[in-house]
């Protein structure tokens, strides 16, 4: 099996996850492939070594992409992989670990499982976003969410909300947030939006701050398309995908939608997303009256 292993690199206390990872995928004799930055973090500031791995990750197909660190990692693995379709395994080295679900303390049963052919790939809904009409720069697509958030220190921004060009409402508020399914734990659930299930085709959107207290959560169908027309009194906001900003000028408009492709996102059959909603919320299992 062909192994693609992506990582931070500012986790130095966390070398022996790494050394785990590679120890087992040795033993395991898998073709290792290392995400160059991430090689070089792993030689130079962890002193670990990777003779027996190549770092060309974007010219070989490989089976599996494995990413050690957070959710944030795992969603700049995911932009790495693009429409390669390319499941992703996610070892926990971060936080709080939605995506990245597979603890340290299980990384050799773990990718035991994964040998076995004991896994899921669940099929995630990507956001597709372009500005103006045409595809935004660099990687215009999320895996989490779209969030179109005022600049720092200004007044609240409006965002003329529109679906298949029927108008929701106009939002004054600080930001609005579009998020997946998968997404929906993320930045969606600190400013009060719901917990979405993976796979159920839907996206959400959420405003932050809003200046009315009747405004709510909406859950739309994903074959939908969302246009976000922005006005600020600074002339400029910002866009979020999925953690990665950029500034615009007043009047831009941003139109959402689902993206052609998915992300495969591995999970060991032990393990499903209650599970993981149970344990990264706390909430008890055993609670009885």
């Amino acid at each position: 099996m062909k192994v693609a292993l992506y990582g931070n690199v500012y986790q130095t206390k966390k070398n022996i996850y790494v050394e785990a990872v590679l120890r087992k995928l040795q033993q395991l004799k898998a073709d290792i492939c290392i995400e160059p930055e991430f090689a070089g973090f792993i030689k130079e500031r962890l002193k670990i070594s990777t003779e027996h791995a190549t770092t060309d990750t974007d010219a070989i197909s490989p089976d599996l992409a494995i990413s050690m660190g957070g959710d944030g990692t795992f969603l700049n693995t995911a932009a790495r992989i693009g429409e390669r379709g390319i499941p992703i395994l996610g070892i926990n080295t971060g936080r709080l670990g939605f995506l990245a679900d597979v603890s340290p303390d299980f990384i050799d049963s773990a990718l035991d499982a994964v040998w076995r052919g004991e896994y899921n790939v669940e099929q995630r809904a990507v956001i597709a976003v372009s500005k103006d009409g045409k595809p935004l720069g660099g990687y215009p697509y999320a895996l989490n969410e779209v969030a179109v958030l005022k600049h720092d220190n200004s007044s609240l921004i409006e965002i003329k909300t529109c679906i298949d060009g029927a108008l929701l409402t106009n939002y004054m508020a600080d930001g609005l947030i579009v998020c997946t399914p998968t997404g929906s734990t993320g930045y969606s659930l600190s400013v009060g939006g719901p917990i979405i299930v993976p796979r159920s085709g839907t996206f959400c959107i959420s405003a932050v701050a809003p200046h009315s207290l009747s405004t709510r959560p909406v859950i739309l169908c994903d074959d939908v398309e969302i246009s976000l027309e922005v006005h600020s009194r600074s002339r400029n906001f910002l866009i979020s995908v999925d953690g990665r900003s950029e500034s615009f000028p007043d009047g831009t408009v941003i139109t959402l939608r689902r993206a052609p492709y998915t992300i495969g996102v591995m999970k060991i059959k032990h393990k499903n997303f209650f599970e993981t909603l149970r344990d990264k919320m706390m909430w008890g299992a055993d609670q009885r009256f």
